[in-house]
C-alpha cells in the first residue's frame, strides 16, 4: 500500500491570483496545512512554500509552488528528487474544468487533459504519470476560448460556496488518501456532491 508524502497545490502566486479558479489546488493545501498546524515557508531552492507535519500519523510534505503554473513541475520535480519520492507517492491537488462545482475525485495517473500544471509536473518527472491527483471541480465556461479568463476569475458567491464544500469533503478524506486507502476513498467521493449547488 502506497502512502503519499508530498501533497502539491497548484495555483499562481500572487494575491492577484489568490481567490481565483485556477487556485483551488493551493486553497485545498492552505487549508490542510491549517487543519494540520503544518508550517509552509518560502523555500527558494525548491521554488516552493514547503512545509512538513504529521497526517494521519505518516510524515508528509505540503508544498505550493511559487512558480505561475505552468512551471509547476520546477518545485514538484526538486522536492521529489531531494526526498527521494517517488511519483506514486504524491498527490497533486488541482481545479477541474470537466467537474462542475461542488464535485471531487481523486485517480491516478493519467494525461494532463489540458491543463498546464498537470502539463508540466508530467514533463518534469520525465513523464511519468503514476502521481495522483485530487480533482476540485470548478466547472466549465462552455467555449474553450474562453477558458483562460474564466480559471483566473474569481467564481460567483454560489459556485465558491460549492468548491469550498468539496474542498471540506477532501479534507475529511485525507488521512484515508494519504494511508493508501485509494480505492476506498475514489468510491466515496464518487457519490458526493456538495448540498450547495449551484444552478
Amino acid at each position: 500500500m502506497t502512502h503519499i508524502k508530498l501533497i502539491v497545490g497548484l495555483g499562481n502566486p500572487g494575491p492577484q491570483y489568490s481567490q481565483t479558479r485556477h487556485n483551488a489546488g493551493a486553497w485545498y493545501v492552505n487549508a490542510l496545512a491549517a487543519d494540520y498546524s503544518i508550517f509552509t515557508q518560502l523555500e527558494t531552492k525548491f521554488f516552493a512554500h514547503l512545509g512538513r507535519g504529521l497526517i494521519a500519523n505518516h510524515d508528509c510534505r505540503l508544498l505550493i509552488p511559487n512558480t505561475f503554473m505552468n512551471l509547476s513541475g520546477k518545485a514538484v520535480a526538486a522536492v521529489a528528487g531531494f526526498y527521494k519520492i517517488m511519483p506514486d507517492e504524491i498527490l497533486v491537488a488541482h481545479d477541474e474544468l470537466d467537474l462542475e462545482p461542488g464535485v471531487v475525485k481523486l485517480k491516478q495517473s493519467g494525461g494532463h487533459g489540458g491543463h498546464n500544471g498537470l502539463r508540466d509536473i508530467i514533463s518534469s518527472l520525465a513523464n511519468n504519470r503514476d502521481f495522483y491527483r485530487l480533482r476540485i471541480g470548478i466547472g466549465h465556461p462552455g467555449n474553450k476560448n474562453q477558458v483562460t479568463n474564466y480559471v483566473l476569475g474569481k467564481a460567483p458567491n454560489n459556485e465558491q460556496t460549492a468548491i469550498e464544500e468539496s474542498i471540506d469533503e477532501a479534507l475529511r478524506q485525507t488521512p484515508d488518501i494519504i494511508a493508501g486507502e485509494h480505492n476506498k476513498v475514489m468510491q466515496s467521493m464518487h457519490g458526493f456532491k456538495a448540498n450547495n449547488t449551484y444552478q
